[in-house]
């Protein structure tokens, strides 16, 4: 099967959160799985020639190779992607996003018609690559080249919509009659992913949970009533993880290397952490780790309101990310008054983000919502017990034999959950058999990917 993989970013080129992982990792499973695949995404600022080995393929495109023989794609247009940043400035959004992903979703169907390559299917990924499937069912309706092609849209989280003013639907180049009700208008507004909601053969999800949620008035933000009219074509599939990356048997990052059946090596990398975090050496003490996006919908709310309780335990708290200023804020007045019990790193840092995963005996995750969640899973394969809001794919992946998980999203909850966490780290038997059961989870791609196969033969029998 010839597969075209559209995504705004992709691992290892250029990444700002879960989608990137997605589509640098899928496409991998999917060729291992014998099938010809490409990607075609922007080439921004950050993928030059001395990070990776790019090829030239014409003036506006170039490629590099992933996998065995995986060719990503690279749309070039400097005045669209010679940008410090992917989508925006601190300030907000770039004011010409439409502008930049129109030509970004234009160029990469050109360019399918230059290189020859007739896609069975076109897996697009968030509103940045929906025109893409738009323009298919518009401008090459009658296209021979695209006559058997068939798309999938991917949405990794439904909040982020692409939305621009009325005003800007003729930079489209499609006829008004697409800005209605039906097709692309929303609330007198542009919306691109409600655009390739409306015309992907299938859509899909990242966990059957939030597949389920995104069709409901709380979760669908506006766009539940598109979803219901096409219920019979949603789907979740969960999304996997690199075990290549995110594995305590080879990581090479980590100060000992463990495994369920090896697990001694997680208690020096345990020790190794609380060094880093300048924490007393205590191994019976539970090590809560935490990375995120320091954001409302990341449990922020309810962390804020039972932080001074949450201190007054005892246990140990290391946090890594960036955020909202006002979290900054208040973590930062916490670890003044509370330095051996949180260390607080505002910044990405990927080498530290692995020590915790290793390091941590507690991996907390309280999201609001959580379309997949990546981190609960890698916290799994390292022996870090998940705790847990119950929604989404936190939902389908972490329950009480693997983790702590709590239903009703108020700080009580959160605090009683996390009480009970540090009760149960005090009974070691039962902690080493949670720790071993953790660890033996598979969460890799190959699952996925056949999943992921299935779905594509189902859209292949779209008319």
């Amino acid at each position: 099967m010839k597969i075209l993989m559209c995504a705004s970013e992709v691992v290892p080129f250029a990444k700002t959160g879960g989608l990137a992982d997605v589509a640098g990792a899928l496409p991998l499973a999917l060729e291992e799985a014998g099938q010809d695949v490409i990607i075609a995404m922007p080439r921004y600022k950050c993928i030059t020639d001395n990070k990776f080995s790019i090829k030239r393929l014409k003036n506006d495109i170039s490629y590099s190779v992933i996998g065995k023989n995986i060719k990503t794609y690279f749309i070039e247009n400097d005045a669209y992607f010679n940008r410090d940043n992917l989508y925006g400035e601190k300030t907000g959004d770039y004011p010409d996003n439409l502008d930049r992903f129109s030509y970004y979703c234009t160029r990469t169907l050109q360019l399918m018609k230059e290189i020859n390559f007739k896609p069975d299917i076109i897996h697009c990924h968030d509103w940045q690559s929906c025109l893409a499937m738009v323009y298919l069912k518009t401008k090459y309706v009658k296209d021979p080249f695209f006559k058997n092609t068939r798309t999938i849209l991917t949405i990794h989280n439904i909040g982020y919509q692409g939305l621009f003013p009325k005003d800007q639907f003729p930079k489209l180049g499609i006829d008004w009659s697409y800005f209605n009700m039906e097709y692309l208008e929303f609330y007198d507004q542009v919306n691109l992913l409600k655009g390739g909601m409306v015309f992907a053969d299938i859509i899909n999800t990242v966990s059957p949970t939030y597949a389920k949620e995104i069709q409901s008035k709380e979760f669908g933000f506006g766009l539940e009533g598109v979803l219901n009219k096409r219920k019979k074509d949603v789907f979740g599939i969960l999304n996997g993880i690199d075990y290549s990356i995110w594995n305590p048997e080879t990581d090479k990052i980590i100060a000992k290397n463990f495994s369920a059946k090896e697990p001694k090596g997680k208690a020096v990398a345990k020790e190794d952490l609380q060094k880093l975090c300048k924490f007393p050496l205590r191994k019976d003490v539970p090590l809560i780790g935490l990375i995120s996006r320091l954001a409302e919908q990341k449990g922020f709310d309810l962390i804020a309101e039972d932080m001074e309780q949450i201190c007054k335990m005892d246990l140990q708290f290391v946090l890594l990310g960036t955020g909202d200023q006002k979290y900054h804020i208040l973590l930062e007045d916490i670890v003044k008054r509370y330095p051996k019990v949180v260390s607080l790193h505002l910044k990405f840092d990927d080498a530290l983000a692995h020590k915790i995963y290793a390091g941590s005996d507690i991996f907390l995750m309280p999201s609001r919502y959580e379309p997949c969640g990546l981190g609960q899973l890698i916290a799994l394969r390292y022996g870090t017990i998940p705790l847990v809001f119950k929604t989404g794919g936190l939902a389908d992946t972490v329950n009480k034999d693997n983790g702590f998980i709590f239903d009703k999203y108020n700080k009580e909850e959160l605090l009683k959950t996390i009480k009970d966490a540090v009760k149960s780290f005090g009974n070691s038997k039962k902690w080493s058999g949670l720790v071993k059961k953790a660890m033996e989870h598979d969460f890799s791609w190959e699952g996925s990917a056949a999943k992921y196969l299935g779905l594509y033969e189902k859209a292949k029998t779209k008319k």
